[in-house]
């Protein structure tokens, strides 16, 4: 894709796959273009790696992160389940979050909880309202584990974000919906693999190997889940798209008619 912009005309070009596309530069069409643009630039740089969350790092867009707590105090699950715990800054985000609506607690589920994380994380004022299994987030073992925290009628919303091949996530996927309750969501991440194999810090399978791949496939079939972008509380632009790491990501529990 060639991409020009001219800042005193105020257009932007787009030239891809042979066809060419004029907008004016300040339009939602040159925003949604120049986003996208900004999104690989910003994760080839490493930007997701530069924030915090109460104490602890946060790898996560913070587009993502806004999104993420909108839909969480939206839908207040009495459980949060997040594959994947790195340094632990999503679930002290989440605990933080489960303490401000005075509901809810968070398990955190990883094949490796390295020392000085689980420290942090367990020397953390929000610790009580987290629980972390250590162990592979598909072992039958791992998820009997993460089954016996949940209770019967309970709001659950599940966020997975640890192994990203599309494999894995699709099992994960399997393992982890029949937690999810009517409304809520299982939310398969960084699905922006797929736009990211031609950067730098990229790969050049992650086209096909990625985990928007493998929630499309799981939403072919799953009657029960319907891909959705969870609708913005608060909008007064003529946006309508997320600019985010999450793309394909939102599979919200609907009833099945028919």
């Amino acid at each position: 894709m060639k991409m020009e912009i001219n800042t005193i005309d105020a257009t932007i070009c787009i030239n891809e796959k042979g066809q060419q596309r004029e907008y004016p530069l300040y339009s939602r069409e040159a925003f949604e273009a120049l986003s996208h643009l900004w999104l690989k630039v910003g994760w080839n740089e490493k930007y997701p790696y530069t924030f915090s969350w109460m104490g602890r790092p946060l790898i996560q867009l913070p587009e993502d992160v806004m999104r993420i707590q909108e839909v969480i105090y939206r839908i207040k699950p009495d459980l949060i389940i997040e594959t994947g715990v790195a340094h632990g800054g999503s679930l002290i985000l989440y605990a933080s979050l489960c303490k401000a609506m005075g509901k809810g607690r968070v398990i955190g589920v990883d094949i490796e909880i390295r020392k000085h994380n689980r420290q942090a994380i367990e020397a953390h004022e929000l610790s009580s309202y987290i629980t972390l299994i250590e162990g592979n987030s598909v072992d039958p073992q791992i998820v009997a584990e993460v089954a016996n925290q949940v209770v019967p009628g309970q709001t659950v919303l599940v966020i997975l974000d640890s192994n990203h091949t599309k494999s894995h996530v699709a099992a994960e996927l399997e393992a982890y919906s029949p937690f999810v309750t009517s409304g809520s969501y299982i939310v398969a991440t960084d699905g922006s693999m797929e736009f990211l194999n031609d950067v730098p810090r990229g790969a050049a399978n992650w086209d096909s190997d990625n985990p928007a791949a493998a929630a499309r496939e799981f939403a072919a079939k799953h009657p029960e889940f319907i891909l959705e972008q969870p609708s913005w509380p608060f909008n007064e632009s003529a946006l309508n798209k997320n600019i985010t790491h999450w793309p394909s990501a939102w599979l919200k529990r609907v009833p099945v008619t028919g």
